[in-house]
């Protein structure tokens, strides 16, 4: 009998923190693209849109990291 493999799927933990770190890094880039950057306070660069945009290239990684090596979960636990 052949076994079929299945993945952690939604349940693994790299794709709820990318999902988090995602949605974290949209609001600080619409805070930093439509709000006051306070440029005066960070040295002259806008640091909402900056670590917004990181936020996003991280939650992007992790998202893609689950994707492309996902976690296999045994059929039977016992066997």
């Amino acid at each position: 009998m052949a076994r079929s493999q299945h993945t952690a799927g939604a349940f693994d933990i790299r794709n709820i923190i990318g999902a988090l770190i995602g949605i974290y890094g949209v609001i600080l880039t619409f805070m930093g693209i439509f709000g006051d950057p306070e440029t005066e306070k960070t040295g002259g660069w806008n640091a909402n849109l900056w670590a917004g945009i990181a936020m996003l290239a991280v939650g992007a990684v992790f998202l893609a990291w689950a994707r492309l090596r996902p976690v296999v979960v045994p059929e039977d636990p016992q066997g």
